[in-house]
């Protein structure tokens, strides 16, 4: 679509409606995409006077909602409500410097150094190269000190170079290295969204091996730089950062299959191919649980390649602590558990998001645990959803990359059928028997148990509710007179 005719949709046509008596550019990433050909959802605008004044006016022309970006820069954000629940930002800030040219030219690359004024949509104004650069296939900056100027450019850079499958040009490349250290000064909110926006993307760990590469991944996420030579026993093919790399990497082939459509499966895979053929009637419900948005439009999938990232933080601190000739990770979901929580705290992560990584991480070798059994129980599955919650899901998951990221080639394919089994089976309890007979109606509450059995409230009162109901799941009680005897039973085994 062309430019012009771009800006004869409804949209923009409102928009220049609204913004008549100002001087108004789109500009940044959504120029830049829609000229790359890909879907641009989020917009920017550059204002000549009142930004934000504009945005709320919007905001009420759209019935969207308004929130304050930059007091200071003249910064404001209308939020529109898109069918399927998905939302659209449009940003609108005050212009900086004398005309839109020097605007331009103080931005951070020149493939964002684009602009489209609403009034002449067929002028592209460029005064950087930026659209020779896109055809070229490169990230280069706009001016010799855009990073130490703004060192979270440096993340930036990465980012938008891995999304775009471009080339950092080489000067640009040394100016990214040069500021590195200045990462240091940068506020946790920031290096959270870069962070957060790199774990968007559909495989991001080509992005945090170029963190890696550039030595930034120590400044942002600095528990990864311990994993580095810390070897594992067989079967692991690599030691622990590798392994989380490859761990990373499988994650996203993985979600591609299971969660993005059959359009996405490797028919050349056999192990894909298997994942698919089992997993595959999960696909859309899988793809709605890892879109969720837990805080600010960040969703479980970013969430879940985070945890990837810090599953095994901890093996470094277990091994510290074991006897040097009995080497063991045991318990190291624990460590890396905390270890994640903490890293989620530093970047300013909320607690619904910092409670799901904690879960993610903790829970994901349950399912490597239940599949050593004869026999997955109802009550073992029941256990583990009702100590993970939602984030069972992700742990399960999470344990499917994890067993792919042990092996450099095929895995065995007896050891990978038993593994995708049991993702079914509890993917299975969880999302078609949870609410039929997962997480039943009660047959009594705790006020019973107290009127009945002369209880006072406590923990112990908590404990009867739960065995109570784990025993009503299992089948093994199904009246309130039973559920009443099984927590007069349960009280005399503790009286013994």
């Amino acid at each position: 679509m062309s430019l012009s005719a771009w800006f004869s949709t409804p949209l923009f046509e409102m928009l220049a409606d609204q913004s008549k008596g100002r001087k108004v550019w789109l500009v940044g990433g959504a120029l830049r995409d829609h000229l790359l050909e890909r879907e641009a959802i989020d917009l920017d605008f550059t204002v000549d006077k009142d930004a934000r004044k504009l945005a709320r006016r919007i905001a009420d022309a759209m019935q969207g909602k308004y929130f304050d970006l930059d007091l200071e820069r003249e910064t404001g954000r209308v939020i529109l409500l898109q069918p399927g629940g998905k939302r659209r930002m449009i940003d609108f800030a005050m212009m900086r410097g004398s005309d839109i040219r020097e605007d331009l030219l103080d931005r951070d690359f020149s493939i964002n150094a684009l602009a489209v004024s609403l009034e002449e949509p067929d002028e592209l104004i460029d005064p950087s190269g930026g659209l020779q650069d896109l055809k070229d296939g490169l990230v280069r900056s706009c001016n010799p000190n855009a990073f130490q100027r703004d060192p979270v450019r440096v993340l930036r850079a990465v980012r938008i170079a891995t999304e775009l499958n471009f080339r950092i040009e080489q000067q640009t490349l040394s100016q990214v290295k040069q500021a590195i250290d200045g990462l240091k000064r940068i506020s946790p909110e920031r290096i959270r969204d870069e962070i957060m926006r790199m774990l968007a993307l559909p495989r991001p760990g080509r992005a945090v091996r170029v963190l890696d590469h550039l030595g930034a991944l120590a400044f942002v996420l600095p528990e990864l730089e311990e994993l580095k030579g810390i070897s594992q026993p067989a079967p692991h093919a690599y030691d622990v950062w590798e392994h989380t790399l490859a761990v990373v990497d499988r994650l996203g082939v993985l979600l591609g299959v299971l969660a993005d459509g059959p359009a996405s499966d490797d028919s050349g895979d056999l192990v894909l191919a298997q994942a698919s053929l089992v997993l595959g009637r999960f696909r859309d419900t899988l793809r709605k649980h890892l879109d969720v948005e837990l805080s600010m439009g960040r969703c479980v999938r970013q969430l879940l390649f985070f945890a990837a990232l810090y599953h095994d933080a901890g093996k470094p601190v277990i091994r510290l602590e074991s006897p040097p000739d009995k080497a063991s990770f045991h318990g190291h979901e624990v460590v890396s558990s905390k270890l994640v929580r903490e890293r989620a705290g530093w970047l300013r992560l909320s607690r619904a998001e910092s409670d799901r990584l904690a879960l993610i991480v903790r829970h994901h070798m349950r399912p490597e645990w239940l599949e050593r059994e004869p026999k997955i129980t109802t009550r073992a599955m029941y256990r583990f959803f009702r100590q993970a919650g939602t984030a069972g899901v992700d742990a399960i998951l999470l344990s499917l990359a994890d067993f792919l990221g042990k092996y450099t080639a095929t895995p065995p394919e007896d050891g990978w059928n038993r593994r995708v089994e049991t993702a079914r089976q509890l993917l299975a309890a969880f999302f078609e028997r949870w609410n039929q007979g997962m997480e039943p109606v009660p047959l009594l509450r705790g006020s019973d148990l107290i009127a009945v059995l002369e209880l006072k409230p406590g923990p112990q009162l908590g404990q009867l509710l739960e065995a109570i109901r784990e025993a009503q799941v299992c089948g093994e009680i199904t009246s309130y007179d039973e559920a009443i005897n099984l927590a007069r039973s349960l009280i005399e085994e503790i009286k013994d």
